[in-house]
């Protein structure tokens, strides 16, 4: 079955699968909105046996029918859902332990930057940051206390490339567990479990959800053993998604492919035109004919994905362009229906110190785009007024 009829169709086209006879055939997923349920059947003189759900921090239907929906979109064992795509990614490194090391892609998104030199540092995680798009780079990191390694490809913001079947296999033949964020990807243009990731992580708030009105996030292991240890920290931690915000991701996986269809189409025009466009110094997008890596993504991937960054030539270009802008949001976050411009030195990178930010090439120049779903055209002419002149004296 195709990645798009998947999205449709995946074993809870009803609430067949989750109510069994006292299902009513609904087009849709029900939101379980409580905090308990009630176990007297499981007590008195004939038990019946526990029954599945007790609490809903341990356990939601709701949240069953998402963990299982993206547990067969990445092709993997379990799925588990969570509040935020970070407290997805720190739950899964919750399952590493005090003295273990980690290798990781230098320019994860911010956030996962900022959890793995603040919170997990001091409980004492080890971390050595290496530039993942040279695969060697990863076999030198790797010492006797390495338990993990974490990539993110296209990277963030720079669209960088990883060679996941060589870095997954590098990590396999050291041991380590691989954890891939497939945030800007999603399941529709690339699974990683099937390249030889251990365990994918995603900001469900972003493209999966779709439409920039729930923040969640999602994990998914190749393995039962794997899953069984993320659902202990998923369980003791207790960061998990309310199910009204479960449903609208849910929602959301349905129009996934049109809209990462539509959206990775306005980005390469975009890409293409700002290529030409005077005051811009550099365009980072994986569709473009010589951004590097670009063979390597087309082998793993699908499609470029509908995230795009530009650089200007001085930092008061880039800061009149967020303040002229009309069609786009000056906003963190990426993935929804409207096209949003971002500002990585003060929204998602702020927390890198400057000296690393200026080292990985995330300047005051540089704008991140997300694609939305407006005409393209409009979102040009648009862009065009808001650089203004090619030159600021």
């Amino acid at each position: 079955m195709k990645r798009g009829t998947l999205l449709i169709h995946n074993g809870h086209e009803t609430d067949t699968a989750l109510l069994g006879a006292a299902a009513t055939g609904a087009l849709g997923t029900p939101v379980f909105q409580t905090s308990t349920f009630d176990q007297s059947p499981s007590f008195g003189e004939a038990p019946s046996g526990p029954r599945e759900y007790d609490y809903a921090r341990s356990g939601n239907p709701t949240r069953r029918v998402l963990e299982e929906t993206i547990a067969a979109l990445e092709g993997g064992a379990r799925g588990y859902a969570f509040g935020s795509g970070i407290a997805a990614v720190s739950s899964v490194l919750g399952i590493l332990s005090a003295g273990d090391h980690i290798v990781a892609a230098e320019d994860l998104y911010g956030g996962s930057w900022r959890i793995l030199n603040t919170f997990y540092k001091r409980w004492g995680l080890e971390l050595t940051a290496v530039d993942a798009s040279d695969p060697d780079n990863i076999r030198r990191a790797v010492k006797s206390n390495t338990r993990a390694l974490f990539l993110e490809t296209p990277s963030n913001p720079l669209l960088k490339i990883t060679d996941l079947t060589v870095c997954l296999g590098i990590a396999r033949e050291a041991g380590l567990i691989s954890i891939v964020d497939n945030t800007f990807m999603t399941p529709y243009l690339q699974q990683p479990l099937k390249l030889g990731a251990d365990i994918v992580v995603h900001s469900a708030t972003k493209f999966l959800g779709g439409h920039s009105d729930v923040i969640s996030g999602l994990a998914v292991t190749r393995t039962e053993e794997l899953g069984r240890r993320v659902y202990a920290v998923q369980n003791g931690f207790g960061a998990v998604p309310g199910p009204w915000d479960v449903w609208l991701v849910l929602r959301g996986l349905k129009t996934l492919k049109v809209r990462m269809e539509a959206q990775e189409a306005s980005a390469l025009k975009l890409a293409q035109w700002l290529r030409n466009r005077p005051g811009i110094t550099g365009v980072f997008y994986p569709g473009l004919e010589d951004h590097p890596g670009k063979a390597v993504n087309e082998a793993q991937a699908s499609g470029a994905g509908a995230v795009l960054s530009f650089k200007t030539q001085k930092p008061e270009q880039a800061l009149r362009f967020l303040g002229r802008v009309k069609l786009a949001a000056a906003a963190v976050s990426l993935g929804g229906v409207e096209t949003i411009a971002s500002y990585p030195v003060r929204m998602s990178h702020a927390s890198v110190p400057p000296e690393e930010r200026q080292r990985l090439g995330i300047t005051g120049t540089l704008i991140r785009v997300s694609m939305g779903l407006e005409d393209i055209e409009d979102i040009i002419a648009d862009f065009d007024q808001a650089l203004g002149p090619g030159e600021i004296n």
